[in-house]
Parts: structure tokens; sequence; C-alpha cells
């Protein structure tokens, strides 16, 4: 009896949903989406890759947050300007190149506007890109992650489209 009652245990906690999973779901930074590079992880954190995803926009397009947090950074990195939120649970992203509307310590909700998008991004195929990074914990010892995964809808797509190939 007792063996069967631990089995029944483990299985509701095996299967029970993530507290708090859908608070902390992201919506897109832009409207609408179009991603023009993907996440490239690098492995080990040092090493080159792509830490983030660029979307296709125009400038001066409002650039929204993707889920509520408080802005740690709005100002000029490296020369470039970017905007970066702590959300919930540990959670930042970061949004260049981006003319801030916010400050430094000012709560934002999902969807509030941070800025304005900026022409000027390096590597971007079109007028002007977002380049979107998300990472867990403090920015010297970072775990980038794509936010693409992190959307509250992600598209699915079994394998990519090709040559002559259309949507349905």
């Amino acid at each position: 009896m007792r063996w069967a009652l631990l089995l029944l245990l483990g299985w509701v906690l095996l299967n029970a949903p993530p507290a708090e999973a859908e608070g902390r779901r992201l919506d897109w930074p832009l409207r609408p989406p179009a991603v023009v590079r993907t996440f490239d992880a690098p492995s080990p954190n040092w090493l080159s890759g792509h830490r983030g995803v660029d979307l296709a926009g125009q400038a001066g397009q409002p650039v929204y947050a993707a889920g509520e947090g408080v802005v740690v950074f709005a100002g000029l990195l490296a020369g470039r300007p970017v905007v970066s939120l702590a959300h919930p649970g540990g959670l930042r992203t970061s949004y260049e190149p981006v003319r801030a509307v916010v400050s430094v310590g000012q709560q934002v909700g999902m969807g509030s506007i941070l800025g304005e998008l900026v022409a000027g991004h390096v590597g971007c195929p079109v007028a002007a890109c977002l380049h979107w990074g998300a990472m867990w914990g403090a920015a010297s010892r970072a775990d980038y992650v794509d936010p693409i995964g992190l959307l509250e809808s992600t598209p699915i797509r079994l394998k990519p489209l090709a040559g002559g190939a259309t949507r349905p």
C-alpha cells in the first residue's frame, strides 16, 4: 500500500504544471515579428555565437517589453543604444538598438513601450533590425537562451520551408 501511494504521489508531482509558468511567458517585442537571424548558442559562453535573435523592423517603430520587469539599463553600450530588463525569476532580456523612453529602475508591464527602433544594427540584412537577447542570471555568468523558446505562443514548424514550398 505504501509503495502504491508513493508511486501515485510521484506521478502527480512529475505531471504537475510548473508553478507560475503562465505568468512568465514572453511576447514579441516587435509587431509584426519577422525573424531574420536566429539564436546560435556559444559553447562555451565566451566563444563566438549569436546570443539572441534579430527581428526585422522599421526605424522609429515602437519596441515593446516582452514581459513585465524592471529596467536595469537604458543607455549606450559600446556606442549602441540598449535597453535591458530584469524579469521575475532571474530572467534578463535586452533590446538593441533602441532609443529608450524608459529609465533605470522603472517598472514596466508586458507590452509597455521601451523606446523606438534605431537603424544601424551590424549584420542586419534589412533597413533596421532589433537584436533581442535573453539570459538567466547575472551578465558575468549568464546562460544565454533563445528568446523564441520563451514566447507565450511559439510557432511550431516540423521542418524549414525550402525551395518552392508554400505555407498552408
